[in-house]
């Protein structure tokens, strides 16, 4: 054989590994979504925005230069017409002066605001992740229940060449095969639905991944189990009430609300205005009074309070976001206790399957099946111990991905991953 033909062969041997990509673990799936899912990319830029806010809301006030000319002359005096002779020239400088810290306070409300923001950030993130990672449990429990259809396939496959035998043997009636053979379209309808199922969960976490990797070429991998231990409940509180998010941004929010009023004591605060100027005048007789200097300054008369609704809104803004907070921290509770409760009762099932019946439902389809195959155990027998078996299985698979989504819950829940 050429060399050219034997790299030909080779090519073709590895031209479907080179198609097929490397499966994601959880945490290179999370990975890639927080590096490419455009609704949290988008999301990062109000950070962003808010601490283009805290820029502005420490700039100073702009100074104010005046230009200002009288006294031209439009007639001729004395014969003469001389326009600029005796006009008077003035230039000024005015600054307005800021009190009660008003610059520092509206910056500090700024990088407050900004702190909200990240919060609320973080908080989209975490509902975010608990949308992938739900996407996530459905495609892993996808393949295991495909597994399971292609499993109980090859077995009862192997029935059914042992029944042919029997058959040709005349150990069983052509109308006993022909109902074993007719019972095999519920196991290829299995392995259908499945398939089905599993590549529609592929698209919804190829979707919030935002890539366009085919579904033939893209997979996952991870452990489809369950811990048996979990977190006391006590502690799952107090690990929300540090990690959520939401609750920060609530308790952020009062901090800034109190920074707010303050900022509104201070804007009710009359603010001087600082003016100096410089004046050429010719028409003084004094020849040492042409150019002169002045200063003022001008102080607004506070006889009306013009900041008695901002005042006011502030403070009805600090009750509110007390409440919010309170709120906030009760929900956190109900979250944390609700998904808790789901998942202890998704674990007290699972417990008794894995103790129980999945190897009694072994044990009994094994025993039907190696009896009906010696006369032993009917047809209908043979048939129920069969269904009994994929059911327990099924409904044991179905139990995992049940816990895994409450364990979903439960780290949303908190705000942090406490079920891997």
């Amino acid at each position: 054989m050429s060399g050219a033909a034997v790299v030909l062969g080779m090519t073709f041997l590895l031209a479907p590994a080179a198609l097929a990509q490397q499966a994601l673990t959880w945490q290179e799936t999370k990975a890639r979504f927080e590096a490419a899912n455009p609704t949290l990319r988008a999301a990062q830029l109000s950070v962003d925005e808010s601490r283009a806010q805290e820029i502005t809301a420490y700039l100073r006030p702009n100074p104010e230069f005046t230009f200002a000319t009288d006294g031209t002359q439009l007639t001729p005096f004395e014969g003469a017409w001389r326009p600029f002779s005796g006009t008077q020239f003035s230039g000024s400088l005015s600054y307005l002066h800021e009190r009660q810290h008003k610059r520092e306070l509206r910056r500090e409300s700024a990088q407050k605001a900004t702190s909200v923001t990240q919060s609320q950030l973080a908080d989209q993130e975490r509902t975010l992740l608990f949308s992938l990672r739900n996407a996530f449990v459905q495609t892993l429990q996808a393949k295991a229940v495909l597994a399971l259809a292609h499993e109980n396939l090859t077995y009862y496959d192997q029935v059914l060449t042992l029944s042919r035998e029997r058959k040709q043997a005349g150990d069983i009636a052509q109308v006993d095969l022909d109902r074993l053979e007719v019972q095999r379209v519920q196991y290829e309808t299995d392995i259908q639905t499945a398939t089905v199922n599993l590549r529609t969960a592929k698209i919804q976490l190829l979707a919030l991944l935002n890539d366009r990797t085919p579904v033939e070429r893209f997979d996952i991998t991870g452990p489809f189990d369950f811990q048996e231990r979990l977190m006391p409940l006590q502690e799952l509180r107090a690990a929300a009430l540090d990690a959520r998010p939401d609750l920060r941004a609530a308790i952020q929010s009062e901090d800034k609300a109190k920074t707010d009023r303050r900022l509104a004591m201070a804007n009710g605060s009359t603010d001087p205005i600082f003016s100096a100027w410089v004046t050429h005048n010719p028409s003084f007789n004094n020849p040492f009074d042409n150019n002169t200097i002045g200063a003022s300054v001008s102080i607004p008369l506070r006889i009306f309070d013009r900041n008695q609704g901002e005042k006011a809104r502030t403070e009805v803004e600090m009750r509110r976001t007390e409440r919010l907070r309170a709120a906030t921290e009760a929900q956190v509770f109900s979250d944390v206790d609700s998904a808790y409760v789901a998942l202890s009762g998704n674990l007290a099932l699972l417990a008794s399957y894995k103790a129980r019946y999945l190897a009694q439902a072994g044990r009994v389809r094994d025993t039907i099946s190696f009896s009906y195959q010696r006369g032993g155990a009917s047809l209908l027998d043979f048939l129920q111990a069969q269904q009994d078996y994929r059911s327990v299985q099924l409904n044991y698979l179905n139990l995992i991905g049940a816990y895994l989504t409450s364990g979903s819950q439960l780290n949303l829940a908190v705000g942090r991953e406490i079920i891997q």
